[in-house]
């Protein structure tokens, strides 16, 4: 299966002696291998690491390319940036603090994040450039940050938070302006930065030191952090960036240091076995390993249906280019959001249940959840543009052969 030694299946929480056990038949794994395997080398992707699993056990996991130039090979336990996977972490720590009563989904966010008291609306642009703004009406909530509904956007898919940007650096500081009235459209941006931030604020606690106490040591995520130890450093898989001639070029390949505060929309490290734990905890209604609960059954029910009406989600036209390409989750059909994941509203030819839960990073990072089947999966590869049209192509790939080889 690819470049995997005992080490690995160790940190996937599979033992040598079990491991037959909990993997597919030989000639689903072997299939899954030929995929992976093959769809790198035509694709020319430099490496990817492949994992499936039920709510109870692993089914497959496997690697294969390099970890950079250097030739090392990659392994199943090499570190990724997850980068937006992020936002479903943050997703389950908020949910966390409304169980408790910290918060509520629908009262204005200002009330524990006083950035938010005054802010304000893009309503467009003079014709000198000149912004036109205006008080929000309805104050961001939650579950507007939760659901991408609250105006706050990211600039790579949003044009005029991409024009606004141009002439306006970001303030990491200071939200907004919001590019419409909160609650009036979905549009893919900067809600769970935000989150993670009300997370600090209401428990006291930085993202890393939440995360690791409350989610990763319970879930039994040993490698997800937002700080990379010198010691994993030889684990950490190197990015690269497609250049004009088409090529992938690699990003130059040094220990990153340690970030000056943690971001709710991105940011973490983390391997596909502690990923694969985190949605087997979904997959279990809110339990983790020893029945240690997460999430109350009832919120993680919550999180899994359509929580923005009648809107639509997960169609983004791009603004960068160089950081990613048009997305179309699912072409021709409608996509949902609930709290922390995309739903798909039709079944996919030859893969995920209609009601599956998803997103991704922007590194070519991608997973989903089928409760329906009790089935996960991810995929991580590592360079830019997001949705490159070889990385999908190989997700694509990749998913039709997973429910080929568990359900065929």
């Amino acid at each position: 299966m690819g470049n995997i030694d005992r080490r690995s299946f160790l940190a996937a929480g599979i033992t040598a002696a079990s491991s037959l056990n909990h993997l597919l038949a030989a000639p689903g794994r072997i299939a899954v291998d030929e995929v992976l395997r093959s769809g790198i080398a035509q694709r020319k992707i430099p490496a990817v690491v492949g994992m499936i699993a039920s709510g109870s056990r692993t089914l497959y996991a496997g690697a294969f390319g390099r970890r950079d130039s250097s030739g090392v090979p990659v392994q199943v336990d090499s570190i990724f940036q997850i980068m937006s996977m992020t936002k479903a972490v943050t997703t389950v720590a908020a949910l966390q603090l409304v169980e408790q009563e910290k918060v509520d989904l629908d009262e204005p966010v200002a009330r524990h994040l006083p950035q938010f008291e005054k802010i304000q609306v893009l309503e467009g642009f003079d014709s000198d450039g000149t912004l036109s703004l205006r008080a929000a009406i309805t104050a961001p909530t939650l579950r507007h940050l939760l659901t991408h509904t609250s105006g706050l956007c990211y600039d790579v898919w949003d044009e005029a938070m991409f024009r606004y940007t141009s002439k306006n650096p970001e303030s990491p500081a200071v939200p907004g302006p919001l590019m419409f009235e909160p609650g009036k459209r979905w549009q893919y941006g900067r809600g769970l930065d935000w989150t993670g931030r009300l997370v600090e604020a209401i428990s006291g606690m930085t993202l890393e030191e939440y995360f690791q106490q409350k989610l990763f040591r319970p879930l039994g995520m040993e490698d997800t952090s937002y700080i990379m130890p010198a010691s994993k450093f030889e684990r950490l898989v190197s990015n690269h960036q497609r250049g004009q001639n088409g090529d992938l070029q690699q990003a130059d390949r040094k220990p990153p240091l340690p970030p000056k505060s943690f971001n709710g929309g991105g940011g973490l490290y983390s391997t596909a076995s502690d990923y694969i734990r985190f949605m087997q905890m979904i997959l279990n209604h809110g339990t983790g390993p020893n029945n240690t609960r997460i999430l109350k059954a009832n919120t993680v029910d919550s999180m899994e249906v359509n929580q923005i009406g009648a809107l639509t989600a997960g169609k983004m036209k791009t603004f960068r280019p160089n950081l990613s390409s048009d997305v179309d989750i699912q072409p021709g059909h409608t996509e949902k959001w609930g709290l922390g994941f995309l739903i798909n509203t039709t079944r996919y030819l030859g893969g995920r249940s209609a009601g599956s839960l998803a997103w991704a990073g922007l590194y070519n990072t991608f997973y989903w959840i089928d409760p329906k089947r009790d089935l996960c999966a991810v995929i991580m590869m590592q360079f830019l543009p997001f949705v490159d049209r070889e990385a999908v192509g190989l997700l694509n790939d990749f998913e039709r052969v997973v429910y080929s080889a568990t359900l065929g």
